[in-house]
C-alpha cells in the first residue's frame, strides 16, 4: 500500500523540478533540478508519520478515518498552490521567456506540436527522454512488487517498510549529490552512471532469494539509479531544447515516463505471477540494454562533431 502511494506522489511532484531550470545558469542546471527532487524527502519522511493523526482528527466528523490522510493532503496541496501563486515573483518560465532572443519568442514555439518537433530533431534530446522513461519504468517495476517478493520469504510488514524506506532514501536523499556529478562530470556521464547502478540494483535484487538484506540493499542502489538517470536526464533535456519548446517538451518527456511506468508496473506482476521475481529482475535489466547503447551512440556523435569543429 504505500508502495502505491509514493507512485500516486511521483506522478503528481516530479513536473516541479523543471521549474528550478528555467533560470539556472547550464553548469548549474543539474543541481538545481537536484534540490527540488532532494526537497521530496521531507514529504516522503513526514508523510507516513502524518497518516495516524490525520485519521484521528476527523473521526469526530463521523468521517472514516482512512479518508483523513486525503483530506490533509488536499489542505497541503491547496496552501502550497497559494503559497506558488503569492510568493513566486517574478515567474521563472516567463522570466526566461522574456530574455530570450526575439526570434524565440512567438507562442507558436510553445506548442505541443513544437515540443515533439524539438525532441525528435535532437539526439541528446531523444536520449534524454528514454533515459528518464527507462529509470522510472525499471524502478517503479521491481519497486513495487519488490513487498511481495519479500512476504513470499518471510519478511514481516515492519522489515518490508523499512526496505522501501530505504530504496525512497536512495531516490531522493542523494539527488543533490547525482546534481553535481551530473554539472562536473557531464550528462552522458551522469547517465552512464544510472545504467551502472540500476545493473547493480537488479542483479543484487534479483539474486537475493531469501537474502533480505541483499534485497534491501538492491532496492536502496535501485533508488540511487533512478535518483541519477531522472536529475540527469532531466537537464540533458532542458539543455537540447530551444527555451520556447522546453515546457512542452518537458511535459512530453513526464507524459512518456509515467505512461510507461504504468505499463510496466502493470506487467511486472504479470512476470512475477507466470515466471518470479528474479526474471522482473532480468527483465528490467533489458531495459538497460538500448539506453546503454543510445548513450553510447549520442557521445560518439559527440565527439566527432567535436573533432570536427576543432579540427
Amino acid at each position: 500500500m504505500r508502495d502505491g502511494r509514493v507512485r500516486r506522489g511521483l506522478v503528481g511532484n516530479l513536473q516541479a523540478r523543471f521549474a528550478a531550470a528555467d533560470l539556472a545558469e547550464p553548469e548549474r542546471r543539474a543541481r538545481a533540478i537536484s534540490l527540488v527532487v532532494w526537497a521530496t524527502t521531507i514529504g516522503a519522511v513526514l508523510g507516513p508519520n502524518i497518516a495516524a493523526p490525520a485519521g484521528r482528527s476527523v473521526t469526530g466528523l463521523g468521517i472514516p478515518p482512512a479518508a483523513g490522510p486525503f483530506l490533509w493532503a488536499a489542505g497541503i496541496f491547496l496552501i502550497s498552490a497559494v503559497v506558488v501563486a503569492v510568493l513566486l515573483r517574478p515567474d521563472p518560465l516567463l522570466t526566461a521567456r522574456a530574455l530570450a532572443p526575439a526570434e524565440e519568442q512567438s507562442p507558436a514555439g510553445r506548442s505541443l506540436r513544437a515540443g515533439l518537433a524539438a525532441v525528435a530533431a535532437s539526439s541528446r534530446a531523444r536520449l534524454a527522454v528514454v533515459t528518464v522513461a527507462v529509470a522510472h519504468t525499471a524502478m517503479v517495476s521491481v519497486m513495487s512488487m519488490t513487498p511481495v517478493d519479500l512476504a513470499h520469504h518471510g519478511a514481516g510488514i515492519d522489515l518490508i517498510g523499512l526496505v522501501i524506506s530505504g530504496h525512497i532514501a536512495g531516490m531522493y536523499a542523494f539527488a543533490p549529490l547525482m546534481g553535481r556529478l551530473a554539472d562536473r562530470l557531464g550528462r552522458l556521464s551522469g547517465i552512464g552512471l544510472a545504467v551502472g547502478l540500476l545493473a547493480c540494483a537488479v542483479f543484487l535484487a534479483g539474486t537475493a532469494g531469501s537474502s533480505h538484506g541483499q534485497t534491501a540493499l538492491g532496492l536502496f542502489v535501485l533508488g540511487l539509479g533512478w535518483s541519477a538517470g531522472l536529475v540527469s536526464g532531466s537537464a540533458l533535456l532542458t539543455d537540447s531544447v530551444p527555451q520556447p519548446a522546453r515546457a512542452a517538451a518537458q511535459g512530453l518527456s513526464d507524459l512518456i515516463m509515467n505512461a510507461s511506468a504504468g505499463v510496466g508496473g502493470a506487467i511486472a506482476g504479470l512476470v512475477v505471477a507466470q515466471a518470479s521475481y528474479a526474471w522482473l529482475n532480468f527483465t528490467a535489466a533489458c531495459l538497460l540494454v538500448p539506453l546503454a547503447a543510445l548513450a553510447l551512440v549520442t557521445r560518439g556523435r559527440r565527439r566527432a562533431r567535436d573533432v570536427s569543429v576543432n579540427g
